[in-house]
């Protein structure tokens, strides 16, 4: 039953409108709050987490629920803090390419905004119909572009942002070139909203391609150093692919009807420099390979359906098949070992596994369907495919039970003492997403 207190103290914050008593606390996924308010501007957002943070409340921060099963050890919070009413483009600088957005405002729809003046945020999430750019940046997510584009950390140039304390700060600026220093941005980019409520994001912006297409390249007989030949001969040419996403062979038949190892390429440019470099990849093509171009519009048509193949963690999944997702990274060319090991565990491990990952960055997504102990048994054993590789497994989605029984952040890092000095001097009373980053911070 939610306290008097709480909910008076809410209303003298914010309007009844904006405050909603949740009747089912415990949602499968966890990061769930007795109360889920809906500020409308930042400081109704400051005076929430002012009064969470002066009276021991503990505040957990939604923007789309796309990643609401991505960490966090906490079932229920006091305060949902959802970001679904704070959104909207808060400057726009079309000359310089520089974009001030609130962080509740879903990614999709500014891609369409910035369309219309030719322009894009050079970011590839995952669901980005209902992924808020506060969230991506907060998960510092990204996809198979960012082989060329780069991540979050490439394309955020200023934050404005709220602390436990109700305290504004601003990070970075509002032009590409700030002065020197330390760049406070990447302090705040991926740590899961455990410092601060990302309020304001300032980004860069690049112009869209005159022309793009994708290259779907399919080895027949699954040679991983045939495909390890081929990615070195591309990667060591003058060409600039967009993507060099390895697809596992369960993958591929969903996306292509072909039960192959496929490698999409995707290129970006004005329409001759595109199909230059498509004639380059025809004529280097292997033997015992096929291959189909996709022109702008099919590639298209072929990105929207990839960036929803992984779990959302807006839906509540079947109880009888546990869903997870796996961020795995290893060094670039290890990718192509990943892969075919994550293939090879489908049979061994009665379950159903759908893979990639990037060539060029090293970052493998792993989709994992099957009964629980099943899904568990392969984070575990793909962790120790992994650590002679030098790489880390993340689990990005996992019913909030199993979170419980799997680190999902794997081993503390050797800087982990640094991450808990930052919490404590930034929200010493563990206020914001507590339990939801590394190490339990």
């Amino acid at each position: 039953m939610i306290a008097t207190e709480l909910l008076s103290e809410l209303k003298s914050i914010l309007r009844d409108s904006q405050i909603q008593v949740e009747e089912k606390e415990n949602h499968p996924l966890g990061n769930s709050g007795r109360v889920t308010v809906y500020p409308q501007s930042e400081e109704e957002m400051a005076n929430v987490l002012k009064y969470a943070d002066s009276s021991g409340k503990k505040v957990t921060i939604v923007g789309g629920g796309t990643k609401r099963g991505f960490g966090g050890l906490t079932e229920s919070a006091d305060i949902l803090l959802s970001l679904a009413d704070y959104k909207g483009v808060v400057e726009h600088t079309v000359g310089d390419m520089t974009l001030t957005v609130k962080a509740g405002t879903p990614f999709q729809a500014l891609q369409e905004y910035l369309a219309e003046y030719n322009q894009k945020i050079a970011l590839d999430p995952a669901w980005p119909e209902y992924a808020t750019i506060g969230g991506v940046i907060a998960a510092n997510d990204s996809g198979p572009k960012r082989f060329r584009y780069g991540s979050a950390r490439d394309s955020v140039i200023g934050m404005r942002i709220v602390y436990p304390n109700g305290t504004i700060i601003r990070s970075g600026g509002k032009v590409v070139k700030n002065v020197a220093g330390y760049d406070m941005n990447k302090l705040f980019i991926g740590s899961m909203g455990t410092l601060g409520v990302i309020s304001e994001v300032t980004l860069k912006l690049r112009p869209l391609p005159k022309y793009e297409s994708l290259i779907l390249l399919s080895f027949l007989e699954g040679s991983m150093e045939e495909i390890r030949a081929f990615a070195v001969r591309l990667l060591d040419s003058m060409m600039e692919p967009t993507s060099l996403e390895l697809l596992s062979p369960s993958l591929s038949e969903r996306l292509t009807g072909k039960r192959v190892y496929t490698l999409a390429i995707s290129f970006e440019d004005v329409e001759s420099a595109v199909h230059y470099q498509e004639d380059f990849v025809k004529r280097i093509q292997p033997s015992e390979t096929s291959m189909t171009v996709l022109p702008s519009k099919e590639a298209r048509v072929f990105w929207n359906q990839f960036y929803t193949i992984g779990p959302n963690g807006r839906e509540i999944g079947d109880d009888k098949e546990i869903e997870a997702a796996l961020k795995i990274g290893v060094v670039n060319l290890d990718v192509l070992q990943v892969i075919k090991e994550s293939h090879l565990l489908q049979d061994a491990a009665n379950v159903a596994i759908e893979a990639h990952g990037g060539l060029g960055h090293g970052l493998c997504q792993v989709y994992v369907k099957g009964a629980g102990e099943d899904v568990v048994a392969v984070i575990e054993r793909l962790r120790q495919f992994v650590t002679p590789l030098s790489g880390y497994v993340i689990v990005k989605h996992l019913p909030f039970v199993l979170r419980q029984k799997v680190d999902v952040w794997g081993k503390k890092p050797s800087y982990f003492f640094l991450l808990e000095g930052i919490k404590a001097k930034v929200d010493p009373n563990h206020t914001l997403n507590h339990r939801r980053f590394v190490g339990g911070i």
